[in-house]
């Protein structure tokens, strides 16, 4: 990945950086996503993929894990 990585968290994080929170940032047409608390670990995906995930947390698909 080329130069620099601007990384954002979500507005519900709130304001205090001591949150843990995941990141998301885009680089070289790829979507990356960390959580704050494990920055060296990074995920890539592709815009349409994080869309068709997002939609399926927005549906309830995952609700089952966070038992």
């Amino acid at each position: 990945m080329s130069g620099i990585i601007k990384w954002q968290k979500s507005s519900f994080s709130g304001g205090d950086d001591n949150q843990d929170c995941i990141e998301l940032a885009e680089a070289d047409g790829q979507i990356l996503l960390r959580e704050s608390d494990a920055p060296d670990t990074v995920v890539t995906t592709d815009r349409a993929k994080l869309r068709a995930f997002l939609l399926g947390v927005k549906a309830g698909e995952f609700d089952h894990l966070a038992g």
